[in-house]
């Protein structure tokens, strides 16, 4: 057994290849430039834990001490700004770190390289697999397609599109030919690695036994998922960016993580060798079909047991800077809308209300409004309220909650949102249960640090709007927890 390092934990395929090589028996340890968003993780308690940026020689060389394989899944999923030199920085710094730690093998995920011209993320991917494969530890490179699995952002851009819009004009692009491959697939050839003798320096293309068209995806989607036959009307007037604003408005993925996606199917994207079967023989009933991983996906979400969701990792252009908790901080403004009230039930019925917030259950005022606010965000580019939440009733650091990110839980006690729509500034959003002798009390803050002129303006033109909902949710998440504690009524 191997003493593995992953990096990305907290992202889609990250998260759900930890548990894979623990059941395998290996030893985990996990990079993390935020370890605190592994803390409540099933696993968690399970693995070592490093915190390191990629970008930082000397982090990332304690990190890999004592480690025979390392995962390399980050990557920049974000349309705009340098992000390939940022990725470039970061092979390099991992690649140096890891061959003077004595690391004997390196596993990058990327995609498949068409003979066609790149889109920008796609030669970004390419480029930090030949990092890997031209550095000193010999380097294992996975290059994959569209993978199927409940929760990827390419799975929810498919599903939502089949599913909203039965009949539609789409780009070009629905005509290139791709091979889709179930997450399943992907993990068990990421596993196995950890366990491959011999020295093995190349890139592997990995997909699934089906070749589609993104419109054959579609109807085949739509089998599946028991809908009527979609009508899809190619034309050629949509742009990737014009394309990925459309996507923005129609799924849950936003246009800054919708474009790379809508770029990359452009080129068609199918396998041209499967040498890897060499080393990581195909499963004896064979590489799971589209349709069944379809539905396989569907069975997770109606069973909402998503593990991971492409939402778990950080939304590009999002802010990430904790709240400044120092009393004595002296970073600028901050403005603060606190609010109390005594509830007439439990701390627990307070809490399970309190936990459960967001999603499907909404904010507990005004819906319009925030219906709206998201609307308004998913315009300028954000996330908007589409996200949803992983888990109904569950929460944990790093989760998304529509436009905001779980910064800290405290079971019966905190919780702390980050606010990831646009805004000229940063914000977050507390709410809590105390206790006042035998009294309950739900208190809730929103803070804000404007950035600029622009930031204090934003805050100060809010405002009433900002009374009608944080003033009503008060009220109405009370009113929530005595229903809660009700008991049931009698049959």
């Amino acid at each position: 057994m191997a003493r593995c390092l992953v990096t990305g934990a907290t992202g889609y395929i990250g998260g759900r290849l930890v548990p894979e090589l623990l059941a395998a028996g290996h030893e985990v340890r996990c990079m993390a430039r935020s370890p605190g968003r592994l803390r409540d993780l099933p696993w968690a308690d399970r693995v070592q834990v490093a915190a390191a940026d990629a970008t930082d020689p000397e982090a990332s060389r304690a990190a890999l001490d004592g480690v025979e394989v390392a995962y390399y899944l980050v990557h920049t999923m974000g349309a705009a700004g340098r992000f390939a030199e940022r990725d470039r920085l970061a092979a390099r710094t991992f690649a140096e770190a890891a061959a003077r730690a004595g690391v004997r093998r390196i596993v990058y995920l990327g995609g498949l390289v068409p003979d066609e011209r790149l889109s920008p993320h796609l030669r970004s991917r390419a480029e930090v697999g030949d990092i890997f494969l031209r550095g000193d530890v010999p380097a294992v490179v996975l290059r994959a397609a569209v993978i199927i699995g409940s929760g990827s952002a390419s799975f929810e851009m498919l599903r939502h599109l089949t599913e909203r819009l039965p009949v539609m004009t789409t780009p070009r692009w629905v005509r290139s030919r791709t091979q889709p491959i179930a997450v399943r697939d992907v993990l068990r050839y990421l596993t196995a690695w950890a366990g491959v003798p011999g020295t093995v320096n190349r890139a592997f293309d990995i997909g699934g036994p089906d070749v589609l068209t993104y419109a054959g995806m579609m109807h085949g989607y739509a089998s599946v998922a028991g809908l009527p036959r979609r009508v899809i009307i190619p034309v050629p007037l949509l742009s990737p960016r014009l394309s990925s604003l459309w996507v923005g408005l129609v799924t849950p993925v936003p246009p800054g993580i919708a474009r790379p996606l809508v770029e990359s199917l452009r080129n068609e994207a199918v396998c041209r060798e499967h040498d890897i079967a060499r080393y990581v023989p195909d499963p004896p009933d064979g590489l799971i079909g589209f349709s069944r991983a379809v539905a396989l996906a569907l069975a997770k979400i109606k069973g909402a047991d998503v593990a991971t969701r492409w939402s778990s990792a950080s939304t590009p252009g999002a802010p990430s800077d904790p709240l400044p908790t120092d009393p004595d901080w002296a970073g600028g403004s901050l403005y603060v809308d606190e609010r109390s009230r005594e509830v007439a039930a439990g701390p627990q019925a307070l809490w399970q209300v309190i936990e459960s917030i967001g999603g499907p259950n909404g904010w507990y005022s005004l819906p319009v409004a925030w219906q709206v606010r998201g609307l308004l965000d998913r315009l300028v580019g954000g996330v908007g309220l589409r996200r949803g939440r992983r888990d109904a009733g569950r929460l944990r650091v790093g989760d998304s909650i529509d436009f905001w990110r779980v910064e800290e839980v405290l079971p019966g006690r905190l919780l702390r949102l980050r606010a990831e729509m646009r805004l000229p500034g940063l914000a977050w959003l507390e709410l809590g249960v105390t206790r006042s002798g035998d009294r309950t009390v739900y208190t809730q803050r929103a803070i804000f640090h404007p950035r600029g002129l622009l930031g204090h303006l934003y805050w100060w033109v809010m405002s009433p709007f900002h009374n009608l909902i944080f003033g009503r949710m008060p009220v109405n998440v009370a009113a929530a927890a005595r229903r809660e504690s009700r008991p049931p009524a009698s049959a």
